[in-house]
């Protein structure tokens, strides 16, 4: 019935896209259709999207299905009536029999907005369609003038460029663009001609850094490039008065050779007095004096200052006693007393200033002096000292139907006088579970309560003098966070602690650093006897196992937990290795395992870096790479201290901290995404991500919390979180988790109309166990061997901008699922009965 229905649907939108197919239906008798531009450079045709951005005409957006040349959006406009007003007007407006009688079943009122709102609708398609794309050889002349400038600032100075239009028969026309390039010129000779001894002096110094090299190829690009260079080297060695006023550059093309001499010339300073321009030579400037005044609101504009501080060469000035430890506001200033004027300490003060949360952004000024000297005023705004915030949030999981959290926070500025901020949040929640066991479960039957204390200082604390490792142009700074929670959930209740003490800093524009110097988790599971009454699916299999060993009866269940941990303690010790098969064994087996795992108590002392690279030069950028890698140590010092005060180990042969027995293990993690820019809203993204968790020393496996897992909206869409692997196994875990990941994402995202997005995507990965005591051999990573069960899932989506976020729909269909037996893994359940249907927010990488 369901397939009927979805054929009815589909034969009914084909019916009214029919009409519009038509890609000429709205083009005029004398005017063509423009369905392609090609390039002819040199008489050789080719694609070149430098040039073909270039153009002020280019066909109608076509989706990038391959194999496919379908202009949707022009299809979708085509929909739309043309002079909808005029239809209107003739059709009742201008009748008033027929408007009174309409009016007699809806009110004039009603009738009118009923008639607006079909004329709205009719604009709304026009304006997420795309009108058909005319030939204009107005604009076609343009784009010729725009393509020789093109070649011309980039030194191609001889270039050419015609056209020729192709009309068919069927109001379609293609446009060939015909280039000539000719002989680049190239730059020969480069000469300097400086007025100010100062200035020569300075550029002499750094002239091995021009972009103007002898022998390259004269480009515009570079002349402006060589501009801004020489501008920011002056400003940044002391001349303070240097603009862009004063460099220019001076070409002399050599005929008959395309070699192109150029001059820069850096001219003295212009000083207009009284109407009368002179020139005169640049000086050096120095910061003499460094004031900062720390209370300048509009409200305190009139209120004269009465405490004033002198640290390491800087004046503070306050309005009362000051709130503010001196080192903390110097060490947020770059601009420093008796140096040389550097204008790119202005924007690294005002960053610095900015993130340390307790003022807002500052304004600075330079105030000249006679004796060639400058004051630098920092003005200082402070924000309230506390800040209150509430949240509350909805959700949804796999474990509830539907829960609420609320969630206060309190930010405290300035807490010990240095602007460290302090930040105490809280969380609550209560959520209603899935589980339909027990009929006697309350509603709101998952409860979640915790508390998260964070000290932020915006430098390195440290007893150890650190600034010419990581300087403060890096802008380091200091997090020291607690925070423990209390969860009641379906069954397996747990209480964590987590602390952690780490450093973070930015060696450059793109490189974010981090080191938790320690992490430290500790866990308790609570109520562990109900583990079987939240894992049905585990209990299942195991009660089936326990029926055929002959444990119970056929008409009987195990009973929880006496009778399934009984059951699970004679299986390990060999009791049932004659009577049950192998398969069987090596399930009960897993199952305990499992269970063991999920319901033992984690204590992990982690040390960790991470390491991020993000070319990213704004949140719009289209055409970048990221780079993450992170390296972590566990219970190192923990077993050192261990072995150092002569512990015993418990009888699994393990040092205890706390009466647990810590985690120790090596992970690595490293992911890398690329973006590419294929045309308007058209992007090509890749992900690739490797990771792996080595357990050893007091750990022969990795804790839950610590692991991996494969599948959900970000990951491979094709399969649920924590549904897919690993390895082979065929498995009906709730969560299936491993110590090794191997992932890899291929998408491409293009526009269909307005802020609405689509793609297509290929998914593949999946999770093995290695280097621990999982005895599988379908779930353990044994070698290039093991890659051929790496799952495959493809699949489409729609995206819709609402610019501050993306809300993303995908379809994932199982495309190689190595569930299955080898040779029988392709398209098993590729359809839309299997399909898994995703929602997120924003793009999954």
């Amino acid at each position: 019935m369901k397939n009927y229905q979805f054929k009815v649907v589909l034969l009914v939108v084909l019916t009214c896209l029919l009409n519009a197919c038509d890609t000429v239906k709205r083009v005029a008798k004398d005017q063509y259709l423009l369905t392609k531009n090609t390039l002819t450079i040199n008489n050789q045709k080719v694609t070149n999207d430098t040039i073909s951005n270039l153009l002020y005409q280019k066909p109608n957006t076509r989706l990038p299905i391959p194999y496919t040349n379908i202009p949707l959006r022009l299809y979708f406009y085509n929909t739309a009536r043309p002079n909808i007003d005029s239809i209107l007007n003739a059709e009742y407006y201008s009748q008033p029999d027929k408007m009174e009688r309409k009016s007699k079943f809806l009110s004039r009122k009603q009738l009118e907005k009923r008639l607006e709102s079909k004329a709205n609708f009719n604009k709304w398609i026009k304006r997420t369609g795309e009108a058909p794309v005319i030939v204009d050889t107005a604009l076609t002349n343009k784009s010729i003038t725009k393509i020789e400038n093109y070649y011309k600032v980039n030194g191609w100075f001889n270039a050419r460029a015609d056209y020729k239009i192709t009309r068919g028969d069927d109001k379609k026309a293609t446009i060939d663009y015909l280039i000539s390039t000719g002989k680049p010129y190239m730059l020969d000779t480069l000469d300097v001609t400086i007025g100010s001894p100062e200035v020569e002096k300075i550029y002499n110094q750094h002239k091995e850094k021009s972009l103007l090299k002898q022998g390259k190829q004269y480009r515009i690009s570079n002349v402006y490039g060589e501009e801004d260079r020489i501008v920011d080297l002056m400003r940044n060695n002391g001349v303070y008065h240097f603009s862009q006023d004063y460099v220019s550059f001076v070409g002399d093309s050599i005929l008959g050779n395309h070699k192109l001499n150029i001059t820069t010339v850096i001219e003295d300073k212009l000083v207009r007095e009284d109407e009368i321009s002179r020139r005169e030579k640049f000086k050096i400037f120095k910061v003499k004096d460094v004031n900062i005044f720390t209370n300048s609101s509009y409200k305190d504009r009139n209120v004269p200052t009465s405490d004033t501080t002198s640290y390491d060469g800087y004046n503070i000035y306050s309005i009362g006693k000051l709130k503010y430890k001196p080192r903390a506001l110097t060490n947020a200033v770059f601009i420093t007393p008796n140096t040389i004027f550097k204008d790119k300490n202005r924007p690294l003060t005002s960053r610095k200033i900015s993130d340390l949360r307790t003022f807002k952004y500052p304004n600075i000024d330079y105030i000249e002096n006679p004796d060639t000297t400058l004051t630098a005023n920092i003005y200082l705004t402070p924000l309230q000292k506390f800040e209150l915030e509430f949240s509350t949030e909805a959700m949804q999981s796999n474990i509830q139907t539907i829960g609420f959290s609320i969630n206060p926070s309190l930010l405290i500025r300035n807490v010990f006088n240095a602007a460290e901020t302090l930040e105490i949040s809280g969380f609550t929640s209560i959520g209603a579970s899935k589980d339909s066991n027990n009929d006697n479960d309350q509603f709101f039957d998952i409860n979640e309560l915790g508390a998260n204390l964070k000290l932020t200082i915006p430098r390195l604390f440290s007893p150890f003098n650190t600034e010419k490792i990581i300087p403060k142009f890096m802008f380091p700074s200091t997090s020291l966070t607690v925070a423990a929670t209390s969860q009641t959930n379906i069954g397996l209740d747990k209480q964590s602690f987590t602390g952690s003490f780490n450093y973070k800093w930015y060696p450059n524009n793109t490189v974010t650093n981090k080191l938790d110097l320690f992490n430290i988790q500790f866990v308790k599971n609570l109520n562990t006897a109900n583990y079987f009454n939240v894992y049905n699916t585990s209990y299942e299999s195991l009660n089936s196992i326990a029926q055929t060993s002959g444990f119970i009866d056929d008409t009987e269940d195990l009973s929880i937990p006496t009778g399934a941990n009984t059951f699970l303690s004679q299986v390990a010790n060999g009791s049932y290795n004659s009577i049950l098969s192998t398969d069987d064994l090596d399930t009960a087996n897993a199952i305990n395992e499992r269970k063991q795992r999920l319901t033992e108590d984690n204590l992990i002392f982690a040390t960790n870096f991470s390491y991020v690279k993000d070319r990213r030069d704004n949140l719009a950028d289209e055409d970048f790479s990221i780079f993450r890698a992170r390296f972590e140590l566990a219970g190192n010092l923990f077993a050192l201290t261990s072995r150092a005060l002569g512990l015993e180990k418990n009888e699994d042969g393990k040092y205890e901290m706390f009466n647990v027995a810590f985690s120790q293990y090596a992970k690595t993690e490293l992911d890398y995404i690329k973006h590419w820019k294929l045309g308007y809203k058209n992007v090509l993204a890749i992900r690739t991500f490797f990771g792996i968790a080595v357990p050893y020393g007091n750990s022969t496996n990795i804790p839950f919390s610590k692991s991996f897992f494969a599948g959900g909206a970000n990951d491979n869409r094709a399969w649920s979180a924590y549904n897919l692997g690993p390895g082979s196994l065929q498995t009906s875990n709730e969560f299936n988790e491993a110590n090794l990941k191997i992932a890899l994402s291929v998408e491409q995202r293009f526009n269909l109309f307005g802020a609405l997005n689509g793609a297509f995507f290929i998914d593949a990965g999946n999770i093995w166990n290695v280097f621990d005591d999982i005895e599988q051999d379908e779930a353990t990573f044994s070698g290039i061997d093991s890659l051929k069960d790496i799952a495959v899932g493809s699949g489409f989506g729609l995206r819709y901008d609402f610019n501050f976020f993306v809300l993303r729909g995908d379809i994932g269909f199982k495309t190689y699922d190595p569930s299955y037996t080898l040779g029988n893994r392709w398209f098993k359940d590729y359809n839309f009965a299997n399909a898994v249907y995703n929602i997120g927010i924003n793009y999954p990488f």
